[in-house]
């Protein structure tokens, strides 16, 4: 019988949903644009160029469509993986190609960081898949049939394949992912990106960046690309280099595309970055400022947040035509009961209408689980199994003894998520960002995205222009953008429908940290601390 790397096997790869409730899920905004889910799945699409091309590649992304049996008995081996929010769906994913007799290869953060959670699969392939996907392949070759493949080099970025962006169906999605680079310069405490993909960050050169854009460009792509970098300015120099390029390459093509990204606030700071983002139409970019309090980022090691003037930076921000997004954190040790009132403040100040709010997860082998272990404190050995109610750092967490009481920050938790996303807040921060947004929009929509827009637009105010909780604020900060600041207006509108999808994670947040409350309240926290440290410790055993 010959392997599968002989012949033109058929594989199939299955990104796993995620939850509809999460934060990053914004399915409501979807349905009126037409999409079906934000983000299309470019961990996938980069392994799959990685695979031997001569193999039948299909693509199933469970959060825009269905998996059936049927797909999963088409293939002759299943690749699926990815990260600690689609912890279950990968492993059903699993259960399920089993079933069918298939054998299934799992990767990404999740699988890398808690490998034996998956000890069902037939293969781990971890770490970059530049590194560990080669010796996988060579096994399969020689009819190897299980295996685990680690390694600690990284991944030559210089390297890198273009992903295959021709398995996926664009009008899916509202935006499409490139990387330019991987790691991060600094220390953060709880992150696990600089402990998957270290502190000196590794670039593409910029003809590769191009190479993608055209591939997009070929392929008819059109729109919005998001540089999915956890740091997208780790590297100054390089990063500035890659800007350069683009522009170049914008104007020549008409300016096809608008991008987004996430970077460290200190970006702030770097005029010639911010005028070269505003000339590519940059619009988005996430922000992770996690705390009000310079105490506690100097306790987690976020010490290029220290003594920033956060309102301040953010305006600058915004006024080279970004609108900020961020990231907030509850359950810092040293936070005191006054760090929420300062943290709603903050984002009303700020204007931050998209603000990611969750508690402090010890992740799987990062300097805060280690700390926590070694102070007695954490919680199942430092193992993350995802519960059916968890659906992101909205609504996980806590995995050890807090200094604050739990049922404290729980109620700190669902205080912000109720005052931030009261729709009087939430569209008066609307009303500042688009104000005070100074877009380039480049990128001009043809007659058919017009007709769209339209479209999405008529049906948002029959949602939001109706609804006696919104109806005034949306007209208001309507009426108020297009006579201030008309440029402003396409933006304000966007951020109205953000809020259709925040009013309903803030329900289920609410909900579910209110039973969380009452349940710790029945129990007490000195014994749920004492029954998840047992947990703890006969994991520990079994392991």
């Amino acid at each position: 019988m010959s392997s599968l790397i002989d012949r033109r096997a058929r594989c199939l790869l299955v990104q796993p949903s995620f939850s509809p409730n999460s934060f990053w899920n914004y399915r409501d905004v979807c349905k009126l644009v037409g999409a079906k889910y934000p983000a299309a799945p470019l961990g996938l699409l980069t392994v799959a160029a990685l695979l031997p091309q001569h193999w039948q590649l299909r693509l199933i992304d469970e959060n825009a469509a269905v998996l059936t049996d049927e797909h999963l008995a088409w293939a002759d081996i299943v690749l699926t993986g990815g990260m600690l929010p689609q912890q279950a769906a990968i492993l059903r994913i699993v259960e399920r190609a089993h079933q069918l007799g298939k054998p299934v290869a799992v990767g990404g953060p999740d699988p890398t960081s808690q490998t034996h959670i998956y000890d069902g699969a037939d293969f781990r392939v971890l770490g970059e898949g530049e590194v560990t996907i080669p010796p996988w392949l060579a096994d399969l070759g020689n009819q190897v049939n299980s295996g685990e493949y680690r390694s600690l080099e990284r991944a030559d970025m210089s390297q890198a394949v273009i992903p295959r962006f021709d398995l996926i169906r664009f009008a899916d999605y509202m935006h499409v992912g490139i990387q330019f680079s991987r790691g991060c310069p600094y220390n953060c405490e709880f992150c696990d990106i600089i402990e998957l993909f270290g502190r000196i960050p590794r670039t593409k050169a910029p003809q590769q960046i191009l190479a993608e854009l055209d591939r997009l460009y070929a392929l008819g792509y059109r729109g919005h690309i998001d540089f999915v970098d956890d740091n997208f300015i780790g590297n100054k120099a390089r990063v500035t280099e890659v800007l350069e390029a683009i522009s170049v390459w914008s104007q020549a093509h008409d300016h096809p595309f608008y991008f987004s990204t996430e970077a460290s606030i200190n970006l702030a700071k770097e005029k010639r970055l911010l005028e070269l983002m505003r000339d590519n139409d940059f619009r988005y970019v996430f922000v992770g400022i996690e705390s009000p309090d310079d105490a506690v980022l100097a306790q987690t090691h976020k010490l290029h947040n220290r003594n920033v003037e956060v309102a301040d930076a953010v305006r600058e921000l915004t006024s080279y035509g970004m609108i900020v997004n961020g990231g907030f954190i509850l359950g810092f040790d040293n936070e005191t009961e006054r760090t929420a009132d300062h943290m709603v403040d903050l984002i009303q100040d700020t204007g931050i209408c998209m603000a990611m709010v969750g508690t402090l997860s010890a992740l799987p082998n990062t300097q805060l689980s280690r700390r926590l272990a070694d102070e007695g404190r954490l919680f199942t050995g430092g193992l993350i199994q995802v519960q059916a109610c968890d659906v992101d750092q909205t609504t996980s967490g806590l995995n050890f003894v807090t200094r604050r009481p739990r049922a404290e920050i729980l109620h700190d938790h669902a205080a912000v998520f109720r005052s931030i996303y009261k729709p009087k807040n939430y569209y008066k921060r609307i009303l500042y960002t688009a104000v005070n947004l100074h877009p380039s929009r480049h990128n001009k929509t043809n007659l058919r995205e017009a007709r769209r827009l339209l479209w999405s637009f008529i049906k948002l105010s029959s949602r939001a222009g109706i609804n006696p909780h919104t109806a005034f604020y949306y007209w208001y900060t309507l009426l108020q953008v297009l006579v201030r600041n008309p440029g402003g207006v396409e933006a304000a509108a966007n951020l109205a429908a953000m809020h259709l999808h925040f009013a309903r994670q803030t329900d289920y947040v609410v909900r579910l940290l209110e039973e969380r409350i009452v349940q710790l309240h029945q129990t007490g926290e000195e014994a749920y601390n004492q029954g998840m440290l047992g947990q703890a410790a006969g994991q520990l055993g079994t392991r």
